[in-house]
């Protein structure tokens, strides 16, 4: 993290139900030298919100970034119920390896909403914005302010799914979307500067194996001990996926693609809609894998600039390296 003001600095503002993947990502934005976190939003999701806030302190602890501002949002959705996901991040969002918890030292006296709100205003197209969660918070501070998105300089957006995919291809889950349809409904449809989603069509393609963990372990650093320990119990999980122990590093693709746009190989416009089938929501580009509008009516939305593939190398190599806190 740098603490200079520069045209060539990110000013990130970062929403995040922090689970395993989440902690991964604030700790790759933390180590970059060409980035400032300026503000920690946290939300419900892969955990409760209670520990989101937990693990967001115990993030910049490892990370010597005490003075970030961190903020309590939305513990549940706009309509419903929670579906927090303890089946894969463990009971406190990260593995459940620590006994002690953690407080953050600066803890804003206003929920998330109203911080985004604040921030927006305060200095517009200074702050990117990163979602690494339900979008419940944005949502609710669509409400006070509905220019919202158009004053910060981008928004990415870790969760969708992208276009239709080919005839006999399974979809991907949208857990993000799946947490709080009604608000992803709102979000996709507000007015926008740049809006970028990172779906899980294609994170789940970006994978660490048991070699990155172990080049994290050979470290010997805070940073990548830290990072290995929460990945090999993510590992726990995926390896019933596909019979490894590897893990997709979905939010800390998002995170990368948000200060290296040009790991982006391959990109399409288009309006996002939220649509279910009755087993799943997700959010999608309205646009079938030919290319050809889908065969029913849709919503009216801004583009969105949907990710479809990345350098995932360039990637993968940068995401070790700096986890491995050299």
């Amino acid at each position: 993290m740098t603490t200079e003001s520069s045209p060539d600095v990110r000013h990130i503002v970062v929403d995040t139900d922090t689970g395993i993947d989440d902690a991964l990502a604030l700790l790759y934005l933390a180590g970059r030298a060409d980035v400032e976190l300026s503000a920690i939003l946290s939300v419900y999701g892969n955990t409760l919100v209670e520990s989101a806030v937990t693990n967001i302190a115990r993030v910049l602890q490892v990370a010597g970034l005490d003075d970030v501002l961190v903020a309590k949002g939305a513990a549940g959705p706009i309509v419903g119920e929670p579906r927090i996901a303890s089946h894969v991040h463990g009971q406190d969002g990260l593995g459940d390896i620590w006994s002690k918890t953690v407080a953050p030292k600066n803890l804003s006296p206003i929920s998330s909403a109203e911080l985004l709100v604040e921030l927006g205003c305060s200095r517009p197209d200074y702050y990117d914005l990163l979602l690494l969660g339900p979008l419940t918070n944005v949502a609710l501070a669509l409400e006070i302010e509905p220019k919202l998105l158009t004053l910060f300089r981008s928004v990415v957006i870790m969760g969708g799914a992208g276009p239709y995919p080919p005839l006999g291809t399974v979809r991907k889950v949208d857990a993000n979307t799946e947490n709080d349809p009604e608000a992803a409904t709102r979000v996709y449809s507000a007015p926008r500067n740049q809006l970028i989603m990172v779906s899980s069509s294609v994170t789940i393609n970006t994978i660490v194996d048991e070699q990155g963990v172990q080049s994290l372990h050979r470290a010997g650093t805070k940073w990548g001990t830290f990072s290995a320990q929460i990945l090999e119990s993510y590992m726990d999980f995926y390896q019933f996926t596909w019979g490894r122990r590897v893990s997709p590093i979905h939010d800390g693709l998002a995170a990368a693609l948000l200060v290296q746009p040009e790991w982006i190989t391959e990109s399409t416009m288009g309006p996002v809609n939220i649509t279910t089938d009755g087993f799943a929501t997700r959010a999608h580009l309205v646009r079938a894998a030919n290319g050809l509008p889908v065969s029913w009516s849709t919503d009216p939305a801004p583009d969105t600039l949907v990710v479809l593939d990345v350098d995932r190398e360039s990637f993968l190599t940068d995401f070790i390296r700096v986890l491995s806190g050299r």
